[in-house]
Formats: structure tokens, sequence, C-alpha cells
């Protein structure tokens, strides 16, 4: 009994600055019904942020908006100029040269799923629109990787500049596209142009960090045999730093190419292009799934086309590459060749200039019959799933156990005899945490019985402060606490409070079903072959569709919501934490397998004592991932009805508020690097 107090009073001692903010927070609870304002930030603190930056912008943008329209007409030029020779050749020509550069960069495999992709988009009558995509990808992707080279090489030269680069790359990827969308629309105008330009802007993240990466693995050896060779400064970089840059450059080139064909289907909400990304966009916002489904197979072909191309011309440069392509005069004999027979067809037979309409093949209707029947005949079923996991999981989370649970929902009264159950267990939990010596355990059963008791949008806001200064404090020191506390007092002074507490408990849920299941799907893939093979190209098809893909077959079986605004992030956020449980779990070392081996370990043991503690490192590293995947597909999600601050930054995008799209997208760009900041530390500290 003695040990067991002196246990307690020394874990005591440890968590005591834990246990004061708790008892703070359930003093501030106490009090909730007479102030107010313990839980909803008052009106009267915040500061008009948001208007301020539209006073800055009404003056800014009379004054400086020729100079951006003059830019703005000058890649409308070059923009119309790709769509004449996308459109303007006869079909069969761009498809044999599009097939042409697919061959010289993978082979014939890559030509022939490059035929097909297009052969699809012809059948089903989307060649227009996807020729119009196309263009706004050829322009703005030269674009992204000169931009994203210039800041790249820059940042490699310059380390004070890469102070200044790499926090402005954090900003660039993690701001929801939809936010910078604003300003540019009221600077650049009404059109394509916007998509093409917001897609440099959130593209050219990838070019640079790899830029930057393949400039610093150039081995020493290289620059000092360059330099006694006599080469003068621009002959070294020419002739030794970028050739051995490159491969790792052209990887950032297939990044920068899916990020900017992702961010030109987002644009489509305020180009008013006939393109891609408004097919899919139109057709959704009529309900009309057929045509949803048909127009985004073209989004996810194109994905597919344009990854397989980049990538393989990437791999090209690798030692190791067994395709290396014919020679540039054997490549331009084969494009005059393709032209003249593709020129010679198209005069003899119209079909192959303009693609017949009576050869389109488009079941939209059909599909949406079947939906229908689908949803008629299972609909009940699938309510029962969707209500069910409104009720027992996002509910409690948002809103907490003292309001969800009741007969309607969960069957019974949450009567004061179960409450004061349900806090006599967590405080058994907590003291038997305490009593062994785990006092970060007990601290944790009490935060997170409560973030279930009350829900997160019931929690004090002056506790989630205190609270996260102080984990911050805990996991890496001064800096992170400094940082995080900085990101809730953003949030509350500029009113955004509730709708931030709205987007951490979706994206908590998110996480945590991700986690639990692309856990258990990556120790499956680890321990099989075949199963890896099937589920790596399912990762694959996941990982390159476009984000507004994922939301059609949830809205196509759930309707809006956010239970279908859930599956979609999940489906979007799960990739990584498959991909790396796997390669944690199938990377352990031998030594150590074999070492549990000979002590007589059994497959559960040598799994749960070797191999699991040895991948938490990579594990944790997919969970940092899946939670920043999950924020950026939250403002996606507002197009299915969730709130937040994702549909805050969709309401000003439609309001064309510059200052409340700014402020809410900085918002959730803060919360993003928060909690990218503390898992970092948490994979560091496991290293």
């Amino acid at each position: 009994m003695t040990r067991i107090v002196d246990t307690l009073a020394a874990a005591a001692r440890s968590a005591w600055p834990w246990l004061l903010i708790l008892a703070i927070s359930a003093a501030l609870i106490i009090v909730r019904n007479t102030l107010p304002a313990v839980i909803d930030y008052p009106d009267a603190w915040t500061l008009p942020i948001a208007d301020w930056i539209n006073h800055y912008m009404d003056w800014f943008v009379p004054q400086f908006q020729w100079m951006f329209r003059a830019v703005s007409s000058t890649l409308q030029l070059a923009l119309v100029g790709v769509q004449y020779i996308l459109l303007g050749f006869p079909w069969i020509i761009t498809l044999s040269l599009v097939a042409l550069i697919a061959w010289q960069a993978g082979g014939i495999r890559l030509a022939a799923l490059t035929v097909l992709a297009l052969l699809y988009t012809l059948i089903s009558g989307y060649w227009i629109a996807a020729m119009n995509t196309l263009s706004l990808v050829v322009v703005a992707l030269p674009l992204s990787v000169l931009l994203g080279f210039l800041m790249g090489y820059v940042g490699f030269r310059s380390r004070r500049m890469l102070r200044v680069i790499l926090p402005t790359l954090d900003l660039m990827q993690t701001i929801p596209a939809f936010a910078y969308l604003i300003p540019i629309l009221l600077l650049f105008g009404f059109g394509p142009v916007v998509g093409l330009i917001a897609s440099v802007v959130f593209a050219v993240p990838p070019m640079v960090r790899n830029t930057i990466l393949g400039f610093q693995r150039i081995p020493p050896a290289i620059v000092e045999s360059a330099r006694m060779s006599g080469c003068t400064p621009f002959q070294k970089f020419l002739w030794a730093e970028l050739p051995t840059a490159w491969p790792q450059m052209l990887i950032g080139v297939n990044q920068t190419t899916m990020a900017a064909l992702s961010m030109i289907i987002i644009a489509a909400i305020i180009g008013g292009f006939d393109d891609i990304g408004w097919e899919v966009l139109s057709s959704m916002r009529k309900a009309q799934f057929g045509q949803s489904l048909l127009s985004g197979i073209v989004i996810v072909l194109l994905a597919i086309m344009l990854d397989r191309v980049t990538a393989a011309f990437a791999a090209r440069q690798l030692p190791t590459a067994s395709h290396v392509g014919m020679s540039g005069d054997r490549f331009a004999l084969w494009a005059v060749a393709l032209i003249a027979i593709g020129s010679a067809l198209a005069v003899s037979m119209p079909g192959f200039t303009i693609w017949p309409d009576r050869w389109v093949v488009y079941p939209a209707q059909n599909i949406n019959d079947a939906v229908e029947t689908f949803t008629t005949r299972f609909g009940a079923q699938m309510a029962s799933v969707k209500n069910w996991v409104l009720y027992h999981l996002l509910l409690p989370v948002k809103m907490g156990f003292e309001k969800v649970i009741q007969p309607f929902t969960w069957g019974f009264t949450f009567t004061p005899l179960l409450k004061s159950a349900y806090w006599a267990l967590t405080a058994i939990g907590c003291l038997t945490a305490f009593g062994s010596g785990w006092w970060k355990t007990g601290v944790a059963i009490i935060v997170v019985m409560g973030v279930l008791y009350f829900g997160t949008t019931g929690l004090p806001w002056a506790s989630v402060l205190l609270l996260s200064i102080m984990l911050g404090y805990a996991v890496d020191g001064r800096r992170l606490a400094l940082f995080l506390g900085g990101t809730i007092v953003f949030l509350l002074i500029n009113g955004l409070w509730s709708q931030a507490m709205l987007s951490v408990y979706l994206c908590f849920v998110s996480v945590f079903l991700c986690v639990l299941f692309g856990g258990l799907i990556g120790v499956w893939a680890a321990a099989s072959d075949l199963m890896s093979g099937i589920i790596r190209s399912i990762n694959d098809v996941l990982q390159t569709l476009p984000q507004f893909v994922l939301l059609i077959p949830a809205l196509m079986l759930f309707h809006v919501g956010e239970f279908t605004a859930l599956l979609a992030i999940i489906a979007y956020a799960i990739v990584p934490m498959i991909r790396y449980t796997e390669f944690g779990l199938r990377n352990v070392s031998g030594t150590l397998v074999d070492v549990g081996v000979s002590g007589g370990c059994s497959r559960w043991q040598l799994f749960w004592l070797v191999r699991l503690p040895q991948a938490i490192p990579q594990m944790l590293i997919g969970v940092n991932q899946t939670v920043l995947y999950s924020l950026g597909m939250l403002v996606i999600a507002a197009l299915v009805g969730t709130t937040g601050l994702g549909q805050a930054i969709y309401v000003a995008l439609g309001r064309a508020d510059a200052g409340m799209g700014i402020v809410a997208g900085l918002g959730m760009a803060l919360i993003a690097m928060s909690l990218d900041r503390i898992l970092q530390a948490v994979v560091n500290s496991h290293t």
C-alpha cells in the first residue's frame, strides 16, 4: 500500500501541470451554463482581420490589376495556341503523337495504355473537354517546372533563402486551394487562366523540394572533379551539377504534373471552362451520377496516363533503366510519318478528323437507373449503416455522449447513474495508470474520456489553448508550444473557433478510421505477397484519382452529408497509412527476426514483440501523412455538405470574399502545420 501511495505521489509530481490544467477545465465546464463565453469565444474579443484584408484588396486591385491582366492575356494566348494544336489536328494525329511520346517514355505497354485512355475519351464523347484540360496542364507544367527549378536552385545556393523558401512551401501546400483562388480571381479575372495560375501556385512546391534534394545529393567528388578540370561556375553547373541532379528533378516533374492536373479540376469551380473539371462539377451539382462517373473516369485515365509517362521519363535517367527509348532523329521520323498517315486518313475518312456522334457510347442514363434501382433495393440497409456511424461515432465526437445518448439514437437514456458510472470508470482507469507509474497514460485517459463526454464543440476554448501549449512543450519544447498557442489564438481572434472545432472533429474521426483500417490492411499486405500486389494496385488508383472523383461514389450511394464526406476523406487519406505500415513491417531487420525465431517466439509474438515495435516510426510517418491528407480533403468535402473551415472557405469563394477566404485558409494551414510538427516530433523521438 505504501508503495502504491509513493508511486501515485511521484506520478502526481510529474503530472502536476497537466492536472492543474484539467482542474481549470473542470471548473470552466461547471460554470459553462452561467458563462456561455467559456465555450463560445465572445465576438467582442475578435479582430476584423478579414475586413482589413478586404480593405487592402479594395485598394490594391485597382492599382495593379492592369499588370496582372496583362499577364493573364499573355497566358491566354499561350493557352489558345496549345488548344489550337490539340483540337485543330484530327484526333487520329493527336492520339498517335501522344502514344508515340508514351512509347518513347516507357515502351509498348505504356503506349497501349495511353491509346486506351484516349480512346475512352473519344468513345464517351469527352474528347474536346479532355483536350481543353490537357491544354491547361501543358501550359501550367513548364511554368511550374521553371519557377520550381529557380526557387529550388536559389534555396540550394543560399541557406538564408532556404529558411524563407521552406516555410513558404509549407504554406503553399497546406493552405487550401480555394483560399487563394479568390485573390487570383480578383487580380486575373474570370476564366480558365485563373485555373492555370492556381495550378502553377499549387504545383510549384514538389519541383522546388526535388530540385533542392537533387542538388544536395550531388557527390562532392563530382563537384571537385569539375573544379579540378578548370570548369567555370557556369560550366560546373551545366556539365556536372545539373546532369547529376536531373533524375531527382524529373521525379519532381512527375509530382508537379499530377499536382497541376488535380488543381485544374478544382479551379473549374470558377473557371467556367469547357473542361473535364467543369463536366464533373456541373453533373455533381445536378446529382447526375452517371454523367459524373463517366466524366470522372476521364480524369482518372488522364491522371494515370500523365503519371505513368512522366514517371517513365524519370525512370529512364536511372542507371538501372532497361528502356532507353529511340534516338531523337528516329523519333522525329516516326512523328512525321504518323502525321502524314493521320492526315491521309483524315482526308479520306471524315470520321478520323472528328469522332462521329453515332459512334459515341454514353450509358449515363443506364448508370443512373442502375444506381436508383440499387439504392431503392438496399436503401434501408445503407441508411442503417449511415445512421449507426452517425449516432455512434460522428455525433459523439462532435457533440459528446451527454447530448447524443438518447432513446432515439442509442436506445436508452443517459441517466445520472450511468453518467456517474462513466466518470467512475474514468477515475479507476486514471488511478490505475498513475499507480503503475504511467502518468502520461492516465492524463490521456482523462482527456479522451472528457472529449467523448463533452464533444469537441463543447470543450472550453481556454482548456484547448492550455492543453495545446502544454502538449507542444512536452513534445518538442518551447518553440512548438508557442506555435500551437499562436495557432489557437489566431483561430480565436478571427472568430473561427467553432468552425475549426468542426473541422478538427471530422479530421479526428477520419484519421482514427484510416489508422485502424489502413493499419490492418497494411499488416495484411505485409504478410501476403498476393494481397500486397492487389492492394498496391488499388492504392495506385486512389493516389492518382483527383479529389473530386472520390466524392462521386460516396455521393451516389449516401447523398449529401457528413457521412458522405467521411467516406471520401477516408478513401483519399487511407493510402499513406497502408503504404507506410506495409513498408515498416517488410523492412524490419532480418537479424532481429532471426533472434526472435531462435528465442522461440510464435508468429503472433514475433509480430507484437519484434516487427510492430520496429515498424512504429514508419507507421507514425503514415499517420502524419494521413492527417495532412484528411485536412486537405476537408475543403473538397465541403461540396457535399460538411461544415467547418472548409465550408467557410467555399462560401468565401462564392462571395469573392478574399479576407475571409485567406483567414480561413490560413487557419486550416496552421492546424495542418501544427499537427505535422507534433507528429514529426513524435517520429523523431522514436528514431
